[in-house]
């Protein structure tokens, strides 16, 4: 149980990533009072931990309804983490969060962001939401749902740390800094994602193991 709490929580924080989404969080609220910024956060972290929660719980039959294996979906899953991945290590992801928040701070009659951009698609996007149905998935059994459910709870938690500690916490760190934790995230989400998609393989195709 220790290890898929620790194979969970890994993927789960690489995927939603806290220190990438504090500083656009930062910028997104510089106008905003510092209670209008912590309930804004705390918002985000439950909206985003209801709709990760939903898709792992009923995911699976959401597919099957769709007539979709869910080997399939392991390595569409995969395919999509490893392409997050390269972002990651190329900042391609950080840069199309930066111009989603610059996009957004132009128009002042938008105020709270707190459903969009920050739960979704910040924090329960294409690449969290298949993370926590891949990991439900591949881990039948209650007792291991909540372990799961535990690591996305403590990432979750985390996340809404560095949310409201976005401000000193970018002064801190700076955006060389950034860009490292970034970039070794990325590479670790790369290998992740590869083992999804190998997994995927094996099943479709026993004769591959």
């Amino acid at each position: 149980m220790i290890d898929l709490f620790i194979s969970a929580f890994v993927t789960l924080f690489v995927v939603i990533d806290p220190p990438g989404c504090a500083p656009i969080y930062a910028s997104l609220t510089s106008g905003a009072s510092a209670q209008q910024r912590r309930s804004m956060a705390i918002r985000a972290i439950l909206i985003a931990g209801l709709i990760l929660v939903f898709f792992a719980m009923f995911g699976e039959a959401l597919l099957g309804f769709l007539h979709i294996d869910l080997d399939s979906f392991r390595i569409a899953g995969g395919i999509m983490l490893f392409i997050i991945a390269i972002d990651m290590v190329f900042e391609k992801r950080t840069e199309r969060r930066e111009q989603r928040a610059e996009k957004l701070m132009a128009t002042p009659e938008i105020e709270d962001v707190s459903v969009f951009p920050m739960a979704m698609p910040m924090l329960a996007g294409p690449g969290s939401i298949a993370s926590v149905m891949l990991l439900v998935s591949q881990n039948s059994g209650l007792d291991r749902a909540f372990v799961i459910f535990g690591a996305l709870l403590l990432v979750l938690l985390l996340t809404l740390a560095a949310l409201l500690a976005a401000g000193p916490l970018m002064r801190l760190i700076g955006h060389k800094g950034e860009a490292v934790i970034t970039r070794l995230l990325g590479v670790l989400l790369a290998a992740l994602a590869a083992q999804f998609v190998i997994d995927g393989l094996k099943a479709s195709f026993p004769t591959l193991g």
